[in-house]
């Protein structure tokens, strides 16, 4: 018998990847599915549209009927005809690029059964997720413009994706170290604030990677079911407590938690493949990979417009924490957004951020915006007591 979901008010957004394509600015349309090209060519017109990812090979017939006075077709695989119709109507055609173990042009974020495919048969090295990176490794340093670009265009389309599944979503950004082990009090701590949050009606941002990171996201996936659901899944996935050292064993546990829980709370996942040894985590519903990992650490930061909660880390969450602070310094971004620091040895001893960021803060509108709590429960309360606009 399957578990009972909660109450679908418990869902953390309301975005989701497949819905309509916005409307640019000037009227141009982004058409992302088959079925958003087959509502719109059936219009008869495909002027200044955007046409991402489709294979339109069985389409020849609806693109030589419409007028693509100004289309822009971005790594669709079409028949000869239909491209000369195409560029000779004056529309522009990227074609795909071949041999890429990832798509340049992609209009969807990733979804953790896309990037894990394979796991089961032949294990992480087969992986797709796999297969980006070691291609990464092996164009990174070679000083190719053609690569660069490659991965620029895919970077860039992910930001777009990531930017249409989050609108209007109130985002709170949970930020912590990869090295938290399943099974360990922090790594609970950590998935019942995602779930607490995700329950409060935010959807919860992470660096999409292992570790606290995952936590926030399981706790995200949980939230729409039973509080005995986490409790169980906590139990299960402490069996293959680290990534290290078989991502196979370690994303195999959470896919047979999903399995046993389907159709968990919606949240954000935001890796990259410069930590390529960092592996994605498969509770983030929505996955936005990327390879540079300076727009991946901006953009998760500059889209946690509800505020940014840091969980005891090293080094990367050290660099996360003034990272956020900066743009609410110079208000670059406008009203700061909320911060809140847990652990408050870790914090002031360990590493001794808060009493750096206080000083910042100091006279400015971000003092008022900026917390230390000692437990990671008091978070959620404290994140609803601070001011945001």
């Amino acid at each position: 018998m399957q578990p009972t979901p909660a109450s679908a008010s418990a869902s953390t957004t309301s975005a989701s990847g497949t819905a309509p394509s916005p409307q640019l600015p000037g009227g141009d349309r982004e058409i992302e599915s088959l079925e958003e090209f087959d509502e719109v060519a059936a219009s008869g017109s495909l002027a200044g549209c955007r046409v991402q990812a489709i294979d339109l090979t069985a389409r020849t017939s609806a693109l030589r009927a419409c007028d693509a006075t100004g289309a822009v077709f971005l790594g669709c695989p079409m028949e000869q005809d239909a491209v000369d119709a195409m560029r000779a109507a004056g529309a522009l055609v990227f074609p795909p690029v071949p041999g890429l173990p990832f798509d340049p042009y992609r209009g969807l974020l990733y979804t953790p059964e896309e990037l894990f495919a394979g796991l089961s048969d032949g294990g992480y090295e087969a992986t797709p997720d796999a297969g980006a990176y070691a291609w990464f490794q092996e164009t990174k340093a070679d000083g190719d413009v053609f690569s660069s670009m490659l991965r620029a265009i895919h970077d860039d389309s992910i930001s777009d994706a990531l930017d249409e599944l989050l609108v209007s979503a109130r985002v709170v950004g949970v930020m912590g170290g990869h090295a938290m082990a399943r099974g360990t009090a922090e790594y609970e701590g950590a998935a019942r604030l995602g779930r607490s949050l995700a329950r409060a009606g935010f959807t919860v941002a992470t660096g999409g990677g292992p570790g606290a990171m995952e936590a926030a996201n399981l706790g995200a996936y949980a939230s729409v079911f039973r509080d005995e659901m986490l409790d169980e899944a906590l139990e299960l996935l402490a069996k293959a407590p680290s990534f290290s050292p078989s991502v196979t064993e370690w994303a195999r546990a959470a896919f047979d938690v999903r399995e046993r829980w389907p159709s968990g709370g919606a949240s954000v996942g935001i890796p990259t493949w410069f930590y390529g040894h960092e592996p994605p985590n498969a509770f983030a519903t929505h996955l936005a990979k990327y390879f540079a990992n300076a727009t991946r650490e901006d953009g998760l930061l500059a889209r946690s417009n509800a505020g940014v909660i840091f969980l005891p880390g090293a080094a990367g969450t050290l660099q996360e924490i003034f990272d956020a602070a900066t743009p609410n310094y110079y208000e670059s971004r406008g009203e700061p957004a909320p911060m809140i620091l847990v652990n408050h040895d870790h914090w002031t001893n360990h590493l001794p951020a808060w009493p750096l960021l206080q000083a910042l803060a100091r006279g400015r509108t971000m003092e008022s915006r900026i917390a230390l709590v000692d437990k990671v429960e008091d978070a959620p309360a404290t994140l609803a007591s601070l001011p945001t606009d």
